[in-house]
């Protein structure tokens, strides 16, 4: 399923920068939930699917097929969620000193998620080359809101046998209009670790 995933992000016609984080953003089946859990006053999970999308709508696992086209500053793609119907947004808002991207994603009900990544540059490490983000997240919902921000790094694992692979790594802290806090991890294998008041989610 994961190489799948990346093959709808990066399709075999090219992409562009923004035309990957929108496809990338084609997860928001995660969100789906939200507002029934809301309306059952089950905030504390309805803020881990939160999470849970935040952090998989700005990573990627699998092959590393090519490296997307570079989008002009100013530029901006839509592009609907075929699962859900939701429409996602990107505009690239400047490209120096660091390359800042906004983006959304408006559910069908109203519901908004929105965000915004800093991509401050290219580490290079003996796991691969690294290109560390800073990230802001908000959701709404109604009178729901959260927030959530921390550093999401990509990572491009080179490999002498076979193909580049693209993975990600880092954490989220979060916080909601709810009372509820919490912080999540991502390692390089994929595996999501997520606490919410000091309680461990799956």
């Amino acid at each position: 399923m994961p190489d799948n995933i990346t093959r709808y992000e990066l399709p075999p016609a090219g992409i562009t920068l923004l035309g990957y984080v929108v496809r990338r953003m084609h997860k928001t089946q995660w969100l789906m939930s939200v507002p029934a859990l809301l309306a059952e006053n089950k905030s504390d999970q309805a803020l881990a699917q939160i999470a849970k999308y935040a952090v998989t709508s700005s990573t990627s696992f699998g092959p590393a097929y090519y490296q997307p086209q570079f989008n002009s500053q100013g530029a901006e793609i839509t592009e609907a969620d075929p699962m859900t119907g939701a429409m996602v947004t990107a505009k690239l808002v400047s490209t120096s000193p660091h390359y800042f991207i906004t983006y959304t994603a408006a559910m069908p009900n109203g519901d908004i998620f929105s965000g915004s990544e800093e991509i401050t540059g290219t580490t290079v490490g003996l796991r691969g080359l690294g290109m560390p983000a800073p990230s802001k997240f908000n959701f709404k919902s109604g009178n729901y809101s959260a927030d959530l921000t921390g550093v999401l790094t990509s990572e491009l694992a080179l490999s002498l046998i076979g193909r580049t692979r693209i993975r990600a790594y880092g954490f989220l802290n979060f916080n909601d209009n709810a009372n509820n806090t919490g912080k999540l991890t991502i390692d390089r294998n994929n595996k999501i670790t997520l606490e919410i008041n000091n309680m461990e989610f799956a």
